[in-house]
């Protein structure tokens, strides 16, 4: 019986990678976890590197979440396949999730410091700062996913029926078409 039970137990994780390396390349051929692969022999320093960071970036979008600019926000969201880790290069952010309690947790995250987001927990960051704030996320998934909770509801096609937006937020007809006109 004891036998039968230590063959019986099952281990489960993921696959080891099966190449050193993915950089992105939708005309390869090559396919690993979902992703086109740029062939290996024609993988260079520059796939690797990004001079960006060092230049200030477009802050003139409706929410100020590709440069987090001062007085911004990157609305509520979330990765339903990944925990994120939000790492504050210079200035700070108001950062927060709701766990499935309805419980919020949030902190003001300043220069040098750390948060992290669990797995497919709606979050949010906002600048109150007067000045742009510049941060690194990384996510422990190749294919994170982005799930706009705002966008989704208001902007999907087709469209959630309006009577449902009614009453699930408790706001009338005009909002509803107010806030759809401000997202397209």
């Amino acid at each position: 019986l004891f036998i039968q039970f230590v063959v019986s137990i099952a281990y489960a994780s993921d696959p080891d990678a099966l190449q050193d390396l993915c950089v992105a390349f939708p005309s390869s051929s090559v396919k690993m976890n979902g992703f086109a692969c740029k062939e290996e022999a024609n993988v260079t320093e520059a796939d690797f590197f990004f001079a960006g960071l060092a230049n200030p970036g477009v802050i003139n979008n409706a929410t100020g979440s590709v440069v987090t600019a001062a007085n911004t926000s990157n609305p509520p969201h979330t990765h339903p396949r990944a925990t994120e880790i939000l790492f504050v290069l210079e200035g700070e952010l108001d950062v927060g999730f709701i766990t499935t309690a309805n419980k919020l947790i949030s902190k003001t995250v300043k220069e040098g410091e750390v948060f992290v987001f669990p797995k497919a927990l709606v979050h949010f960051q906002k600048n109150n700062g007067d000045k742009p704030a510049a941060v690194i996320s990384a996510f422990d998934s190749q294919l994170p996913g982005t799930f706009s909770i705002v966008a989704v509801l208001f902007n999907s096609t087709p469209s959630v029926p309006d009577d449902v937006l009614t009453h699930a937020f408790q706001i009338d007809t005009q909002d509803v078409d107010k806030i759809k006109n401000s997202l397209s």
